[in-house]
C-alpha cells in the first residue's frame, strides 16, 4: 500500500451542522452530496470535504481548505454579492487589492505565481480561493 495513491479528503470541524448547511450552500451555492448523523459529504470537481460536528474547533489562524478557480476576481465578486465577508490580510511585501493578494512565487507545475483571498465560514474555519497565474 501506498498513501500516494490514496484519495486525499478535507475533513473541517462545525460547532453547529445544521448554520453550516444553510451558510456552504447560502454563500458558497455547495450542497453536500451525501448526509449522515453529524456528517455532510460535498464533491467538487477535483476533490471532496465534509463537515463534521465537533466539539473542537480550528483556531482560525491557518487556511483549512483552499477552493483552485480560473478567475479569481469573478469569483471573489460573486461570493460578496452572496454575503461572504473576506479577510483583509497586510502581509508584509504582498501587494493586495480588493482583498485578493498577488503571491510572486507558485509550485513549478502550478505557474508562476499566484493570487489568493481568504474569508471564514460561518464556523470560524479559514478558506481560501487561488488562481494560478501562468
Amino acid at each position: 500500500m501506498s498513501l500516494a495513491d490514496a484519495r486525499v479528503e478535507t475533513r473541517i470541524p462545525t460547532k453547529d451542522l445544521a448554520r453550516a448547511k444553510r451558510w456552504y450552500a447560502e454563500k458558497l451555492g455547495l450542497l453536500p452530496s451525501e448526509e449522515r448523523d453529524g456528517g455532510l459529504r460535498y464533491e467538487c470537481a477535483a476533490g471532496v470535504f465534509c463537515l463534521f460536528e465537533s466539539a473542537g474547533f480550528s483556531d482560525g489562524s491557518f487556511t483549512q481548505m483552499a477552493f483552485n478557480v480560473d478567475d479569481i476576481d469573478a469569483e471573489v465578486t460573486e461570493l460578496r454579492r452572496r454575503g461572504v465577508v473576506f479577510e483583509d490580510y497586510g502581509i508584509p511585501g504582498l501587494a493586495m487589492s480588493n482583498n485578493i493578494v498577488d503571491i510572486p512565487d507558485n509550485y513549478p507545475s502550478k505557474g508562476r505565481s499566484e493570487r489568493g483571498a481568504w474569508f471564514r465560514d460561518s464556523e470560524g474555519n479559514i478558506l481560501g480561493i487561488g488562481q494560478a497565474v501562468n
